[in-house]
């Protein structure tokens, strides 16, 4: 899978989608997404508690990430716990407006 690269300041949206044994999606009992920001700081957020952590349909979780403060590489992962139980690890590059500048020419 490709990093997939955002500038700062964009709002990122982080999908989990959670799987049983059959490939159909389900929900865990519990559903969490850790996010490390490029400066080490671990937030972690909780479905049902954290408005940035949703539900689109059973199985389908959507997180979104706030990139404003920091540039360079977040990582993510998602957490089902109780039934269902599953891991999911991301991560995604941010690029200052001056790194993209450098990057991709303009």
């Amino acid at each position: 899978m490709a990093l997939a690269h955002f500038f700062k300041g964009q709002v990122v949206r982080s999908i989990a989608r959670f799987k049983n044994a059959s490939n159909v999606l389900v929900d865990p009992t519990a559903v969490t997404c850790e996010v490390k920001n490029p400066s080490g700081t671990e937030t972690t957020y909780t479905y049902g508690t954290d408005a940035e952590l949703s539900k689109s349909s059973t199985g389908v979780y959507i997180l979104v990430i706030d990139t404003t403060d920091y540039s360079g590489e977040w990582r993510v992962r998602w957490r089902g716990t109780g039934t269902n139980q599953a891991d999911i690890d991301g991560n995604f590059y941010v690029y200052s407006l001056y790194e993209g500048e450098k990057q991709y020419g303009g």
